[in-house]
């Protein structure tokens, strides 16, 4: 009996003993598991998928205002300048009187040249009829025809002597004109180069009228630019981009216009094309000679792929996005970029159809990083504010400066 109580309490001990064993090796491998869902949760981010798209181009290019039908006032005719008809800087007319110079000598040769007329009319006339008489008296017999061949001569020297004696006067004519200097254009008209009383020359700078409506620009685009211009109005007509003048010395101010002339050629030096376009400038408020800023409006890329511009980050092989793979983590991509549009970045490679692309805060984003995929609501603008907003945040903003001095105090002892 007491070999057999022996046995049963070694039988037990084994038993407690490899309860024991049993119970340590459960709770290691529970602790195995805790430790393991510590990982940290997926981050939400907001994804879009690619597709091709029509994007809206913000492009601006420097220009200077200029007036396209400005216009040197100059004296045609030699004299005395001897009235001045406007005050500098006013506005002016095309068609109204500008100077006077010495009209008398210019009337006197008139007068004169008109007598020659005259003078060559009654030669006409007198071998008119003698050319006629002698025509008849051919006819009898009384004259020879070498007669009659010498007054039909002389009829058609009298006439060219009339046709002289005409254009002389009608150059006189002319510059009895040009001794009232008239406005060619319609504009604000400078200061006088030349006082009246002083002795003028044909050529004599006087004056210049600058016409204020409208006012033209003269730009140069990137030659891709002009191509994808040109293509757009082709397609769509001349209408569908239209220019925006943005003048940076008055800020607020602006002035629509249209875009007039695209050049044909790409510059050898600069590898842009020039264009030109004309903006109405009622009042006149905005002058020639200001540095300006032309915007094209409805200027488009299409078909193409674009996103966010905060997606898109620096790596070790250039710009790169972050692209959701299968398992839901994130992976970066190597990108080759295109053009600025606001706040997109069009993708020119690196990108295909169906790509997740990750566009929210990828500044806490690593590759292989979960990522729990948020709808992207298409306003790129928006994230781009949000995102800063959140970077100028400082961490901890909502801790007070005395939370912060408890926490220094309690550190330090």
């Amino acid at each position: 009996m007491e070999s057999t109580t022996g046995n049963d309490r070694r039988g037990l001990l084994a038993v407690a003993l490899a309860g024991v064993l049993l119970m340590g090796c459960s709770s290691d491998d529970e602790a195995q598991q805790q430790a393991g869902d510590t990982s940290p949760p997926p981050k939400k981010a907001q994804v879009m998928e690619m597709t091709k798209r029509d994007i809206a181009l913000d492009k601006s290019y420097p220009a200077m205002l200029r007036s396209d039908n400005e216009v040197t006032v100059v004296a045609r005719v030699s004299g005395t300048l001897e009235e001045r008809h406007f005050e500098p800087g006013q506005q002016v007319e095309k068609g109204e009187s500008l100077y006077t110079i010495e009209p008398e000598i210019y009337q006197a040769t008139v007068r004169q040249r008109e007598a020659d007329l005259q003078s060559a009319q009654a030669d006409a006339e007198l071998a008119q009829t003698n050319a006629d008489r002698y025509q008849r008296l051919l006819k009898q017999n009384s004259v020879s025809v070498q007669q009659r061949d010498q007054a039909l001569a002389d009829l058609k020297v009298a006439r060219a002597s009339v046709a002289q004696a005409q254009a002389a006067l009608d150059s006189a004519r002319i510059d009895l004109d040009y001794t009232d200097v008239e406005a060619p254009v319609s504009g604000m008209i400078s200061l006088s180069e030349v006082n009246v009383g002083n002795l003028v020359n044909d050529g004599t700078e006087l004056a210049t009228i600058t016409p204020l409506d409208p006012l033209e620009v003269r730009f140069q685009l990137p030659q891709e630019e002009a191509f994808e211009l040109r293509r757009q109005r082709q397609q769509q007509g001349k209408e569908a981009v239209t220019a925006e003048l943005e003048i940076p010395a008055l800020p607020g101010q602006t002035l629509e216009g249209r875009v007039e002339f695209l050049g044909s050629r790409v510059s050898e030096s600069t590898s842009t094309v020039q264009a030109n376009a004309f903006f109405d400038n009622p009042g006149g408020l905005f002058l020639p000679g200001q540095f300006v800023r032309v915007k094209l409006e409805g200027l488009k890329r299409y078909d193409v792929f674009a996103v966010p511009e905060i997606a898109v980050t620096q790596g070790l092989m250039g710009p790169q996005v972050y692209v959701l793979s299968d398992e839901g983590k994130a992976r970066t991509r190597t990108v080759q970029l295109g053009d600025t549009a606001g706040p997109w970045m069009i993708i020119k490679d690196g990108l295909e159809a169906g790509d997740r692309v990750v566009v929210s805060d990828p500044g806490n984003i690593s590759a292989g990083a979960a990522i729990d995929p948020q709808p992207f609501d298409g306003d790129a603008e928006a994230l781009s504010d949000t995102d800063g907003e959140s970077r100028k945040a400082p961490p901890n903003a909502e801790a007070s400066p005395d939370a912060a001095n408890q926490g220094q105090q309690a550190s330090g002892a």
